[in-house]
């Protein structure tokens, strides 16, 4: 099993679904964590849980669509913790609408909470990533490669925040530092139990992107994040990785 020791290891959107579960992941692995979320109450019951397990792990309601309160949060971190090891960028929002609905509100809050704030994070991290040899996990998606109907500033967000990482990966490529993704399918997470279809949703352009194998676990993608971050993925710099059951493979 991976090992996280000494290390402190960054999680946004730890109030529910993927973002506890990493945070659970990394804290049954010894990390020191700092977890962020707008949801306070989902972020309270998340450190309650890690608390009864772990070292209680430091928290922040933070709303990531504001620039100012990504770096501000990092440089808390780094200042509490005496640095930071591990930045895993797990927030995001969704928002089904019709292309003629979308509105600037919603296209601004989704490419603030999902592109946005990962690079806002990043940016103000590397500077203690490179001080420690940590590196970067982004959580992407598998519409970053589909086409997906009624998602078009999801899908746009996580398409660009793949390249994102790519891009930040080569310019730090001769550098002690690694950034990565990761690019889940369907999971069983709350993410969108918020959300409903647009009126008159055409149900079968929803199914070309519909999972045929079951929904996966958020706990099986932290897995995936928990091992990207470790020392035995040193290899891997500059990788999206999929955990999405085979939808994007044909």
């Amino acid at each position: 099993m991976e090992r996280f020791e000494h290390k402190v290891v960054v999680v946004t959107g730890a109030a529910s679904g993927l973002g506890k579960a990493t945070a659970l992941a990394f804290a049954a692995r010894g990390a020191t964590l700092a977890l962020c979320d707008v949801n306070a109450q989902g972020l309270a019951d998340t450190a309650a849980e890690i608390a009864e397990v772990s070292v209680a792990p430091f928290v922040r309601t933070v709303d990531l669509a504001d620039p100012g309160a990504c770096k501000g949060f990092i440089t808390e971190v780094a200042t509490s913790l005496g640095g930071i090891d591990v930045l895993v960028n797990v927030a995001g929002v969704l928002g089904f609408t019709h292309v003629a609905d979308v509105t600037e509100t919603l296209w601004n809050r989704v490419m603030a909470v999902n592109m946005s704030a990962p690079f806002w994070l990043s940016q103000a991290a590397l500077p203690h990533l490179l001080e420690r040899g940590g590196n970067i996990v982004n959580v992407a998606s598998s519409a970053a490669f589909l086409g997906e109907a009624y998602l078009v500033p999801y899908t746009a967000s996580k398409a660009a925040l793949v390249q994102m990482t790519k891009s930040m990966a080569m310019e730090f490529l001769k550098q002690n530092v690694r950034i990565n993704a990761v690019a889940p399918g369907g999971m069983n997470t709350a993410i969108g139990a918020n959300e409903s279809l647009p009126e008159g949703a055409d149900m079968a352009l929803l199914q070309r992107f519909m999972p045929v194998r079951p929904m996966a676990e958020p706990a099986l993608v932290a897995d995936l994040i928990v091992y990207v971050a470790s020392d035995r993925a040193a290899n891997i710099h500059g990788a999206c990785l999929s955990t999405d059951a085979g939808i994007t493979a044909g």
